[in-house]
């Protein structure tokens, strides 16, 4: 089945929809492996990891896409791709949204923040004025070619404006034909439950650790009436953590020995990346490039 239909059905399920977030297609390869039905394509961990630098809108639409395209062509379910604010005006969100679309992402997320955007729950952000978020909205459904391609609205108001604010710019997101609502960094389970309450569509929950929005779980999140929830920053800052780890013991031990129970063999991680597939196609099994 398409990604695309794919991702609308999990949407419309009475289940919450899970979707963890990826630094690179390994990661996104490894979501895939454990059995979750969607991947979110983090600009977080695409700053640190292709740059190694914060979530402060560095990178480019060009950068961003080749990542869109790295991470789609990696795994068979829908990978929903961090867009940032579309990377300029609604001429732009126009372009970044076929990019996007072309590359294989089964949804983009287009936020109203002010360029250089800022991580949602960094503060210091700012936002462009509604209508001009509105516009963009408009763009972004006008621009896709498959009506199937999700486009999530975010707003990023709540930290500066308030919890009204940010739900009377969902409500208007939602009318311009945004799919799914993300109310950025809401700071307490009474504002969770006034913004799910308020659309007719999908509300997402961005679950950061540390972050501003308390951390719940999958099933009191769904309780709450949300349809999606993303991980963003998880494998991020446990992947760093492990490197963080294994370099300090390997600069004081002068070995790794000690600590290959930790890593995952080299015949499984080869499974886990598709050497077999490769093998099969070396010897002319060509059934194996379908997907």
């Amino acid at each position: 089945m398409n990604v695309r239909k794919r991702l609308r059905q999990l949407l419309e399920a009475d289940s919450i929809l899970v979707a963890p977030g990826a630094h690179d297609a390994l990661t996104a390869k490894i979501i895939e492996h454990v059995g979750f039905d969607a991947v979110y394509m983090t600009g977080y961990g695409q700053a640190a990891s292709h740059l190694g630098q914060p979530d402060v809108g560095l990178l480019t639409m060009t950068e961003m896409l080749t990542r869109v395209n790295n991470i789609a062509s990696a795994v068979l379910i829908p990978v929903i791709c961090d867009g940032d604010t579309g990377f300029g005006n609604v001429v732009n969100v126009i372009r970044t949204v076929q990019e996007y679309e072309k590359a294989g992402a089964a949804a983009i997320q287009l936020e109203d923040q002010v360029a250089p955007k800022k991580c949602g729950h960094m503060t210091g952000r700012q936002v462009i004025p509604k209508e001009e978020m509105v516009a963009k909205i408009k763009a972004a459904v006008a621009a896709r070619t498959d009506k199937d391609f999700v486009i999530i609205a975010r707003t990023d108001a709540r930290t500066v404006y308030g919890i009204e604010e940010a739900i009377e710019r969902g409500k208007a997101y939602e009318q311009a034909g945004a799919d799914v609502i993300f109310v950025e960094s809401p700071e307490s389970v009474e504002e969770m439950k006034l913004i799910t309450s308020s659309f007719r569509v999908p509300v997402l929950a961005n679950m950061v650790e540390g972050g501003r929005t308390p951390l719940l779980n999958v099933r009191e999140l769904e309780q709450l009436g949300y349809g999606i929830v993303i991980y963003p920053t998880s494998s991020t800052y446990i992947t760093a953590q492990a490197v963080k780890n294994l370099m300090e013991e390997l600069k004081r031990q002068g070995t790794t020995e000690h600590l290959i129970p930790q890593m995952i063999p080299f015949g499984d991680f080869n499974n886990l990346i598709g050497l077999p597939k490769i093998r099969k196609l070396e010897a002319g099994q060509f059934e194996e490039l379908v997907r």
